[in-house]
């Protein structure tokens, strides 16, 4: 990288790609994680050497989790409902979508805001909305708000990238990506018992 890119390699939707090859958060989201378990992020880059990233994070004291105690939260009813999952990344959508048919759920998938707003005013059944934050058009907040208005009986969970507060509203249940299944779990455990 030269100069000017070392500098801006961290910020929130930088990216030296092209439109619809990346999002510029890969690198910001590693850099808010480590910030916030007191670590840092260090990017030394030579322009025709290569560049060199590291991620440091302080020594923890805690136990690890044994695949013992995780098994308890991955067994799952047969079924908890039906989601309606709605990211506009396809990749990101798949693997949300996997993690919430292992947690028991029926998944009902949609690449956008509109195409969600499509099949609530279409009458679609659904237990729960999961929808990303960030995306062209309708946002995920903007699709929370007129779901709860439509149905105030459906629990809503944000799922919104560590740079992406701009617009979210302090009230909606968050996630941030990235997220493991086990805090999926987590998360629509507290919406059940809100």
């Amino acid at each position: 990288m030269d100069e000017a890119t070392l500098q801006r390699a961290v910020e929130p939707f930088f990216s030296t790609k092209g439109v619809g090859k990346g999002t510029g958060l890969g690198l910001s989201m590693v850099h808010g994680l480590a910030s916030q378990l007191g670590g840092a992020l260090t990017i030394q880059s030579k322009p025709g050497l290569g560049t060199n990233v590291e991620l440091w994070l302080p020594h923890s004291s805690m136990a690890p989790v044994t695949a013992e105690s995780t098994t308890e939260m991955s067994e799952a009813p047969l079924t908890r409902g039906t989601a309606l999952l709605v990211d506009d990344e396809e990749l990101v959508r798949m693997s949300t979508a996997d993690m919430l048919t292992e947690l028991g759920y029926a998944v009902i998938e949609a690449s956008s805001g509109e195409e969600a707003m499509r099949l609530v005013e279409g009458g679609r059944h659904f237990d729960l909305l999961v929808t990303d934050h960030l995306m062209p058009g309708i946002t995920g907040t903007d699709l929370a708000r007129a779901v709860q208005g439509l149905r105030p009986d459906v629990p809503v969970l944000l799922v919104s990238g560590y740079a992406e507060s701009e617009g979210v509203e302090a009230d909606l249940p968050r996630l941030t990506k990235p997220f493991r299944k086990d805090e999926l779990a987590s998360s629509l455990a507290q919406l059940a018992h809100a």
